[in-house]
């Protein structure tokens, strides 16, 4: 034992072996030196170890055992996990953190309350067929098979009915085969981060954009360059005509996050060329291609012509519900493997269960009734959203619209040169009950408009209104 002149020599005592009981180095039953013994070994006076000793017993750390001694108790005390050690600053744990993590602590985090109405991304569960999950699920819960291991690829009748399905709904070319099974959006994106980026790689991403994907890219440590937005989500123009060089580009075509554009044929085709040309992969997140309300969605990148270098993406945590967790890859053949060593590094498999009742799910048809459906319902949500900010935050906000998807960003109006802050208008709204996510969050430069991404999916009527009048005041304010 060691001592210094920061502290009492008796609290050092205490500490010092309270500490060796709790670690082990003295285990119960260990009978101590006598007190006149260990304070002639230490150093120290005797009166200062029988008071720390006294403390020590007082606690249940120690025992006496008349005629024989002083003895480590059999049995701890419960708050003995707890006790004080000797403190780490922060100065001196940052030096022991990686680079990584110290960039993390760096940044800020932001959190949005999930129970909240207008939480961008979460849909209307009260609107899910439960009886009919319920249904599946007892129909597969007595199949041990389903218990086990199934491999980093997925279950195989899940793969099967997912082919037929982006085929028939979003003009999809694949094998079940090229299909990876993974937990959620972001494990996808983190498997391709993995697959194609060494640290300082480029990789092209919209502005503003998915936040995930950015984080996903930076644990690889890339090079994030931002892309600007035109008026139906990514500008391909002015990419076409950049000289930058990069492995990935990141985008959301189909209605992109947060601004809610959706990029039209022709320039997808022009897009593909220039990614062929430059040998540049696309990662397209067909997010939210559910739930277009007025024409069908186009085609997705991934089928327009064959060879593209493309990986598709897609998530069931929206449509279904979030808990679920399950998303999924389409991969070139050629990649097929590569992917699937890559994901058993990762680890994190989706339950077999799971997987079971969402393929039949598919396959008997209650996926496409509940799309039908939560297509209508989010449609009304949609409209009468768009009137409520119409009529009541005239002047001070405006839908950046587009009529697809489970949200709506909106564009705070300033009469002062200085803008709205976003972030307190959204911690105020949150105060007041209500969910959202501040638009400059989604930048990766300095925003060029402020305003809040509320999610309407998970709103009744009711929410809805209030959330506008809500807003109405905190912006006349």
């Amino acid at each position: 034992m060691t001592f210094d002149d920061t502290q009492p020599l008796q609290k050092q005592l205490y500490q010092q072996l309270a500490d060796y009981i709790c670690s082990g180095r003295l285990l119960p039953g260990t009978r101590l030196p006598a007190s006149r013994a260990l304070a002639t070994e230490l150093g120290i006076s005797r009166n200062t170890v029988n008071l720390a000793l006294a403390q020590l017993k007082a606690e249940g750390f120690l025992q006496s055992r008349p005629g024989s001694g002083v003895y480590v108790s059999d049995e701890l005390p419960k708050h003995s996990q707890a006790l004080p050690r000797t403190d780490w600053t922060a100065t001196d744990i940052t030096p022991s953190l990686s680079d990584f993590a110290q960039y993390l602590q760096q940044q800020p985090f932001f959190q949005h309350g999930q129970d909240l109405p207008f939480t961008p991304g979460v849909p209307d569960l009260a609107a899910f067929p439960l009886p009919i999950w319920n249904r599946l699920q007892r129909r597969h819960q007595d199949r041990r098979r389903l218990l086990g291991y199934h491999g980093h690829q997925g279950y195989a009748p899940l793969r099967t009915a997912l082919c037929g399905y982006l085929a028939a709904s979003r003009g999809v070319r694949c094998d079940p085969e090229q299909i990876i099974i993974t937990q959620g959006a972001q494990q996808a994106i983190a498997l391709c981060a993995q697959v194609f980026l060494n640290p300082g790689d480029s990789v092209l991403v919209e502005n503003p954009g998915y936040v995930g994907a950015r984080k996903a890219f930076l644990t690889q440590m890339a090079n994030l360059i931002p892309c600007t937005l035109g008026a139906h989500g990514l500008d391909v123009d002015k990419l076409s005509h950049n000289s930058v060089e990069a492995r990935l580009l990141y985008l959301t075509p189909t209605h992109q996050y947060p601004l809610g554009g959706i990029l039209s044929a022709s320039e997808r085709l022009q897009l593909l060329d220039w990614a062929s040309r430059h040998r540049t992969w696309l990662i397209e997140d067909d997010y939210d291609s559910e739930f277009h309300f007025f024409q069908k969605p186009i085609a997705a990148l991934q089928g327009m012509a064959e060879h593209t270098p493309v990986i598709y993406m897609g998530s069931f945590s929206k449509v279904l519900f979030p808990a679920l967790r399950l998303g999924y890859l389409v991969v070139p053949k050629a990649l097929v493997d590569v992917f699937i060593q890559a994901k058993s590094y990762m680890g994190g498999e989706s339950p077999t269960l799971t997987q079971a009742v969402v393929a039949d799910f598919i396959e008997e048809g209650h996926f496409v009734r509940h799309l039908r459906r939560m297509r209508l319902i989010y449609q009304e949500k949609w409209q009468h959203l768009q009137t409520l900010i119409d009529t009541r935050l005239n002047g001070l906000a405006s839908s950046i619209a587009a009529s697809a998807g489970m949200h709506l960003a909106i564009e705070t109006h300033s009469n002062d040169t200085q803008p709205i802050d976003d972030k307190a208008l959204s911690q105020a709204f949150k105060n007041a009950g209500f969910g959202s996510t501040p638009l400059s969050f989604y930048y990766l430069t300095p925003p060029e408009k402020r305003g809040l991404v509320l999610g309407f999916a998970n709103t009744r009527t009711t929410d809805r209104e209030q959330g506008i009048n809500t807003l109405s005041r905190l912006l006349g304010q």
